[in-house]
């Protein structure tokens, strides 16, 4: 699949997958950042990417960012739309932690994943004609 994408500083790599069968790619901050203990920033990952039809990208944290660096990378959806030559991609980050931890410019700190999705067109029913089966812990 080809997707076009800008680099904000061009000193700084493209988004890589790391291995052949990484599903997502690691992305970089942009720059040098240190997040509060118990707040929540934004991280410019350095990167508009124009989302191919039929797709959206899912950004998240690297599996290890919680446990190396004390900060959680709230998952976010990048629409097909979000594409303007200064829409960013962001890494919204909440800072667990009774410390500042600081991200380093160039720092691989969340990932992207392309998820092909599509667009619901409603049929409104009265009823679902179905049994209710619970919800939250329901099934044991």
């Amino acid at each position: 699949m080809q997707v076009r994408i800008k680099r904000i500083d061009n000193t700084l790599p493209l988004p890589a997958y790391q291995t052949t069968g990484a599903v997502a790619f690691d992305l970089y901050a942009r720059e040098r950042m240190e997040i509060a203990p118990k707040a929540i920033e934004r991280i410019p990952t350095n990167v508009v990417v124009e989302v191919p039809k039929g797709y959206m990208l899912l950004v998240k944290d690297r599996s290890s960012t919680a446990r190396k660096k004390g900060l959680l990378v709230f998952p976010g959806y990048v629409d097909q739309d979000y594409c303007g030559d200064g829409d960013e991609v962001l890494l919204q980050v909440y800072n667990f932690t009774d410390s500042p931890v600081v991200v380093d410019k160039e720092e691989r700190i969340g990932q992207g994943a392309f998820v092909a999705i599509d667009t619901a067109e409603w049929t409104e029913v009265e009823s679902m004609g179905e049994k209710n089966r619970g919800g939250f812990g329901s099934t044991g």
